[in-house]
């Protein structure tokens, strides 16, 4: 069992090291998918175990965390597949031979690494070493999402670092302040981050400091997961960073630190009663909806689209949490999955739209259904799951929250809510009519690899693979909308070790 604890974070980082001595090349190329269905297989292991397990006092396995292994294995298994055509992405930079087998073995490194470190975000028992995980991401990713040299991606990646180390900031004295109400409480040194020590004596820490903390834990976590107000570097990394990379940070990183929060609300909710979280909570969740609904109107570039998208969705997540019951809590774990194979789809499918039309303008694609119809399906089913349309698990998800938000007596909020989706719901169908049924321009450049990748095995590797991995990714959220099959005893135990109420 302590292998299998170990290995989410064990086999990325042994890609890892793998990329760093070897390179990338054809004998290296599978590293990163073998390693997350490693990460992938594990997760399924672990999340059959009855009880919470513990290794060296560092990692603690429980429904929950097992849950988020099993989101961020199927997310990196999709981006992983996607990146086995990455060099000729890398192909198409105006760049020497030695520059792209260099830019690839950094490529290879950082994604791996940012995987290993999500996983140990998730499966620290001690909140100071998740804190210290998920800023690590924030400096592995930056260079990711500068990895074009361009200067809209450098100014992206400065952004990304000020704004996130802004709030980590922020999470830090929070947790320096939860640590001083533990010492406090008689909780012993080692114990005092301890996640589940604090959980278990919560009620004896003092609520004046925890509501502080509170505050600053929800800002500080909230702005890495792209809740309003501090969603604004969020557009800018998503739209500018490769598409891999694009699907890991959206489908997965977004929700690793919205799992720092619900960490926290977990202690606060015994420490100072449901209010407090229930207040931030709501409060976020609304202005991130309203935040995308104003945002997505005017918008003109199909990347930021799915980039604020992100925004609202992340503000779901936080309603659901805010309502706190068992129904809310399994809906938004179940959202967090459909969000990350949706997600992912089409952030897969943006890429290869973007490597073959050389832009990200909406004006760019139009037409697309008459000048690529596999591309042009696959984007389309995309964006029905990311409005939560049936029979995609998002669908189910959002009901969920909707239900479990009037039977808790917060209807005001959920018609707020429901009325900024509308909104949401009409900008991104109307986008996505253009670009995909609009009629093309005669002066748009023909939906094709650019010329550096015809006709070569890498311009075919490139199409196979998104068209693949896109595919899987939208048939696998269809299926949870229909059924959670054995997903859903590990739901309702992980939405328990979340605080749900009945």
């Amino acid at each position: 069992m302590t292998f299998a604890v170990l290995a989410p974070v064990l086999a990325p980082l042994l890609a890892a090291c793998g990329y760093a001595v070897l390179g990338w090349n054809k004998a290296t190329a599978w590293l990163g998918a073998l390693a997350a269905g490693a990460l992938l297989a594990s997760a399924i292991l672990l999340s059959g175990t009855a009880q919470a397990v513990t290794v060296w006092g560092l990692l603690r396995v429980d429904a929950l965390s097992s849950f988020m292994l099993v989101v961020i294995g199927a997310v990196a298994l999709l981006a992983m597949l996607a990146m086995l055509a990455s060099p000729a992405y890398l192909a198409a930079e105006p760049a020497t031979g030695h520059t792209q087998a260099r830019a690839a073995r950094r490529f290879g490194v950082l994604t791996q690494s940012f995987i290993a470190a999500m996983a140990l975000a998730v499966l620290a028992s001690n909140l100071g070493v998740m804190w210290v995980a998920i800023e690590a991401t924030t400096i592995l990713t930056a260079f990711l999402v500068g990895f074009h040299p361009s200067k809209q991606a450098t100014e992206a990646a400065w952004k990304y670092v000020v704004i996130c180390s802004a709030g980590i900031v922020l999470a830090f004295l929070g947790l320096v302040i939860v640590h001083y109400a533990a010492l406090h409480a008689g909780l012993a040194p080692s114990d005092a981050l301890d996640g589940a020590a604090l959980a278990h004596h919560a009620a004896g820490l003092d609520p004046g400091v925890m509501r502080i903390a509170a505050v600053l834990l929800v800002l500080g976590f909230g702005a890495k997961a792209g809740l309003a107000p501090m969603h604004a570097w969020l557009p800018d990394a998503h739209s500018q960073a490769p598409a891999p990379v694009s699907a890991l940070m959206s489908g997965v990183l977004l929700s690793v630190a919205f799992y720092a929060i619900l960490r926290v609300k977990v202690i606060a909710d015994v420490a100072l009663g449901p209010a407090t979280m229930r207040v931030l909570l709501v409060a976020a969740a609304l202005a991130s909806l309203a935040v995308a609904a104003l945002l997505l109107l005017a918008q003109r570039d199909y990347k930021r689209l799915l980039a604020y998208s992100s925004i609202e969705h992340m503000g779901l997540l936080a309603l659901g949490a805010a309502i706190g019951t068992r129904l809310a809590l399994a809906a938004v774990l179940l959202h967090i999955l459909g969000h990350g194979l949706g997600k992912s789809a089409l952030f897969l499918s943006s890429g290869h739209l973007h490597q073959t039309l050389g832009s990200s303008r909406i004006d760019a694609a139009r037409g697309l259904a008459q000048r690529s119809p596999l591309l042009a399906g696959a984007f389309g089913l995309g964006l029905l799951a990311l409005l939560g349309m049936p029979p995609f698990s998002l669908f189910a998800s959002e009901l969920g929250i909707v239900r479990a938000g009037f039977a808790a007596g917060l209807g005001w909020a959920i018609a707020l809510a429901l009325l900024l989706m509308l909104v949401i719901v009409a900008a991104i169908g109307r986008h996505g009519r253009r670009m995909l049924l609009g009629t093309p321009d005669p002066a748009l450049p023909p939906v094709t690899p650019p010329a550096t990748m015809q006709p070569t095995a890498p311009a075919i590797a490139l199409h196979r693979t998104a068209t693949v991995t896109v595919i899987a990714a939208l048939v696998a959220c269809a299926l949870l909308g229909i059924t959670t099959g054995p997903l859903g005893d590990l739901l309702h135990g992980a939405a328990t070790i979340a605080g749900a109420t009945p």
